[in-house]
């Protein structure tokens, strides 16, 4: 159920780094959302392996949204690349 829960936050995460950091992306709505959920995955591992905050505390939401960003800034750069 965690994982799920992760998934569901990144989806949201997603949606909100888009609104975020608006403009025009290489691969449109979905794979925002893909990277959302991905950066919520990512975040969500490193934080708790760090020790920043435990399952359920709000931290994990704004970790997802920052690792969200941080994804989409990365994809951004190497999609504007090729």
């Amino acid at each position: 159920m965690d994982l799920l829960g992760w998934v569901v936050i990144g989806l949201l995460a997603g949606a909100l780094a888009k609104l975020i950091m608006p403009g025009r992306d290489p691969g449109g709505c979905i794979v925002t959302m893909l990277l959302g959920i991905a950066g919520s995955l990512l975040a969500g591992f490193l934080g708790r392996l760090a020790g920043l905050y435990a399952p359920g505390q709000g931290g994990g939401f704004i970790a997802a949204v920052l690792g969200a960003i941080i994804i989409l800034i990365v994809y951004r750069f190497f999609a504007a690349r090729r």
